[in-house]
């Protein structure tokens, strides 16, 4: 049994050393320089109105970038996201910005607009990200030139949790230092179809070879099954751009992120298959409790230090987060993470901007 024990923290430590690896890897790579800058297109549905969702707006109204347009996109003129978009109009002169209202139907709404927003983009390379995201000024150079690398089709990037309130903080932990460090190691691993809501950068021919953004319009985890068609539908790769984005989050109660982790884990299930059976291996927190009840402090200490090493330097040194700095709460996640992989093991049914749906097998959203 103890052998058992040791195997498992061997290989929740060689997991731990891979993300602390990937993420070296990514902080201290070079840039390649930017060869042609052609017109692109970032298209933002908007729902709802997220913290900070006027800041972050304006953000994309100061990018640094020679030609580009902003379409933003919602299902109804009335959306309260709309009336921040309208004022942003109205003070950036000179920037090309259009707003849309969409007509388009789909089963996830988000799609809908998309598919809306397509019918006015003019630029050959489009950028999809969530509404609530906050960029720097040099974002789009940043991953127009991430794209023009040879076999790329896809380009994302990771993101930096602003939380309000303690559930958000608490979620922040886990994206900052859990989340984050395993897209990074994804690549490693063989993993080429990976794409983040935050950032989707990729060349208008592509996506209308892959089918365009029809060909999701049924499935939850559309950043997923757009980065799987653009990636491996034509035998393209996905690269994580060194540029990092802001995205807020923010939660009333506790049971709302657990409703939130709920949707992600069993997303992640139907999407990933076999892949998710294998997540606890790294949740080194669980490990080193089981090895300190198992009378084995040192093996415990040692997967702690480990995991907290390896959070701190994908949260803290690469995210800039500071919810990563509360040190003893890193391995504290790895217990919660592992209760969401249990209840995601079984069900399909999720809670989606106020809605309660059902996922298919296939991911495809059920009523």
């Amino acid at each position: 049994m103890i052998w058992a024990l040791y195997g498992i923290c061997a290989a929740a430590a060689a997991y731990q050393l891979a993300a602390l690896a990937a993420v070296l890897r990514h902080l201290f790579r070079r840039d390649p320089e930017g060869r042609s800058w052609p017109l692109v297109s970032v298209l933002k549905p908007v729902q709802g109105s997220d913290p900070h969702f006027e800041e972050a707006i304006a953000t994309h109204a100061r990018l640094d970038y020679p030609d580009f347009e902003i379409l933003f996109g919602a299902a109804s003129e009335h959306e309260p996201a709309m009336k921040a978009v309208r004022e942003l109009v109205r003070q950036s002169k000179g920037i090309k910005i259009k707003i849309v209202v969409g007509r388009e139907k789909a089963p996830n709404p988000k799609v809908a607009v998309l598919m809306e927003l397509a019918r006015h983009a003019k630029g050959s390379v489009w950028v999809v990200n969530d509404g609530d995201i906050t960029v720097s000024p040099d974002y789009l150079r940043k991953i127009v030139t991430a794209l023009e690398t040879p076999g790329v089709g896809l380009v994302t990037c990771l993101y930096r949790p602003v939380p309000s309130g303690w559930p958000a903080f608490w979620e922040a932990i886990g994206i900052a230092t859990d989340f984050a460090p395993s897209t990074l190691v994804a690549p490693l691993v063989g993993i080429s179809e990976f794409g983040l809501g935050s950032t989707l950068c990729f060349r208008a021919a592509d996506l209308e070879r892959a089918g365009g953004f029809k060909a999701i319009r049924a499935f939850l985890a559309d950043d997923y099954q757009l980065a799987r068609r653009l990636t491996l539908g034509l035998g393209k790769r996905a690269v994580m751009a060194r540029v990092v984005v802001d995205s807020a989050i923010r939660y009333e109660m506790w049971a709302d992120v657990w409703r939130h982790q709920m949707r992600w884990a069993r997303t992640l299930r139907v999407c990933r298959g076999g892949g998710y059976l294998g997540l606890p291996v790294t949740h080194a927190g669980l490990w080193a409790a089981v090895a300190f009840g198992a009378g084995e402090p040192a093996l415990a200490a040692g997967l702690c230090l480990l995991r907290i090493l390896s959070g701190v330097t994908a949260g803290f040194l690469l995210l800039r987060c500071r919810a990563a700095l509360a040190l003893p709460l890193l391995p504290l996640w790895d217990l919660w993470a592992f209760c969401v992989w249990m209840a995601g093991l079984g069900g399909s049914a999720i809670v989606w901007r106020g809605r309660r749906m059902r996922l298919g097998r296939d991911g495809r959203l059920q009523d």
